[in-house]
């Protein structure tokens, strides 16, 4: 008896991939791949102990982000899970700071979107672009002259916070509180006795006191240029039915969603430059023309490839729904995983590659649909200004680590480093930039 070839037979799947390990959290993306060809809208266990679906194909995802089926509220859907602190960010519901543009869906987001929409017009981010400027060089300044930094502690993080900070108009002598209150946000995880929730509650008792001053200190007609909170405050004051729990909601999520975001797109942004130097040195060729283009098309890019937000933030199912063919039932949580959407390949051509000239680039790093978010323009302003500053005034910049032994902080939504060293020759006073604004330093 002769042997005989075995019938042809389907290769076998290859096992489903452990996922929110440290592995894991350093390179996701196989993994994101994997759910996208075998489990595209997958249900797991997060390490929260929350039961959830993830959806991974970017057409879903879209589709997802738009549902309105899907409610943000999770003071209706997410039940004692929220109580707990284990959706939503921590120590909100303690805080009295429910009410803000993550937490709530139509009539009130339409209504409170409206009123703070006008602080991220085209127009008012183009004249806030020379305060960002003078800020990212005067960070620059601080360890120009020493041949190596921390990207994230020196330039990334305090850069967002303090722009926010100003939009908000928090007063320059308390903005280190808040860089302090926010250090611990991205330091510290945890649930309602963690970290974030212990800054929560401070913002909270900060802002309530600054909105009484503000409100005292109001002059009858806004000035050019009036900051955010007082707009709040004057919106409340004229008909518009904002109560100060909302006022402070909105100020905080500001600022919470405003400055992480951007810390992680310029040092996802920065680190992805550094380990592709071909791309890198592209761009700064078209920065050494005084061409901005490639800069612009670029920092999409850097969204799309390795952007600052890895899952969308919570949602959760109002009614029977079909996501990609999945029958998802009433109470669900459902998050959105932008980064497995934007290396899509049914999307994307070539989508593990970083190609910073890359016109097609619809990626949904920012959301979609109503919950858009409302900072993207200045979050890409900041990106533009820190990464254009950042290879201009220091040309060699060069990785100081071993990518393997790089960190990402911990946590579900975001996705960040925890450190980024650099070395660079050192900046001597002949090059550093001219004409600049008498206050160079935050």
């Amino acid at each position: 008896m002769t042997d005989q070839p075995a019938p042809d037979r389907p290769a076998p799947h290859s096992p489903a991939p452990e996922l929110f390990t440290w592995e894991f959290a350093a390179d996701p993306y196989p993994a994101y791949a994997w759910l996208r060809e075998h489990a595209p809208v997958h249900r797991t266990r997060l390490p929260s102990g929350v039961e959830a679906w993830l959806v991974t194909r970017y057409g879903d995802a879209k589709a997802a982000l738009a549902e309105p089926g899907l409610s943000k509220n999770p003071a209706h859907h997410a039940g004692p899970a929220h109580a707990k602190g284990k959706t939503g960010i921590p120590g909100e519901r303690q805080a009295e700071l429910m009410t803000h543009l993550l937490n709530i869906d139509p009539p009130d987001h339409t209504r409170l979107r409206r009123l703070v929409s006008k602080a991220f017009t085209p127009r008012r981010v183009a004249e806030f672009a020379p305060r960002v400027q003078e800020l990212a060089d005067g960070l620059i300044d601080r360890f120009a002259a020493t041949g190596s930094a921390d990207l994230i502690h020196d330039f990334a993080f305090p850069l967002p916070i303090y722009a926010i900070c100003d939009l908000l108009g928090v007063p320059r002598e308390d903005q280190d509180d808040f860089r302090d209150w926010a250090g611990m946000m991205i330091r510290h995880g945890g649930g309602p006795r963690g970290g974030v929730a212990r800054s929560v509650k401070k913002m909270r008792g900060y802002l309530a006191e600054l909105i009484h001053r503000k409100r005292a200190a109001l002059p009858p007609e806004p000035g050019p240029g009036e900051d955010l909170i007082s707009a709040l405050i004057r919106a409340s004051d004229h008909g518009e039915h904002l109560t100060e729990n909302e006022a402070a909601a909105m100020a905080f999520i500001l600022l919470f969603a405003g400055f992480e975001t951007t810390v992680n797109l310029i040092g996802n942004g920065t680190y992805a430059l550094l380990t592709h130097p071909e791309q890198r040195a592209r761009l700064q060729d078209s920065l050494a023309a005084g061409e901005r283009g490639l800069l612009e098309t670029g920092v999409e890019e850097l969204l799309r490839y390795d952007g600052p937000v890895e899952l969308a933030t919570w949602r959760y199912a109002t009614r029977p729904l079909a996501i990609g063919g999945q029958d998802i039932a009433p109470g669900d949580p459902v998050l959105v995983v932008l980064a497995a959407a934007d290396r899509d390949p049914a999307r994307f051509t070539d989508p593990d590659t970083l190609d910073l000239a890359r016109r097609d680039s619809q990626h949904l790093g920012y959301g979609h649909g109503i919950h858009y978010c409302l900072g993207a323009p200045l979050a890409r302003l900041e990106g533009q200004t820190a990464l254009a500053t950042l290879l201009t005034r220091l040309p060699d910049l060069r990785l100081a680590a071993d990518p393997a032994d790089l960190r990402r902080r911990g946590g579900l939504i975001m996705r960040g480093l925890r450190t980024l060293p650099v070395s660079f020759t050192p900046e001597d006073d002949a090059r550093r930039p001219v004409n600049r604004p008498a206050r160079s330093t935050p």
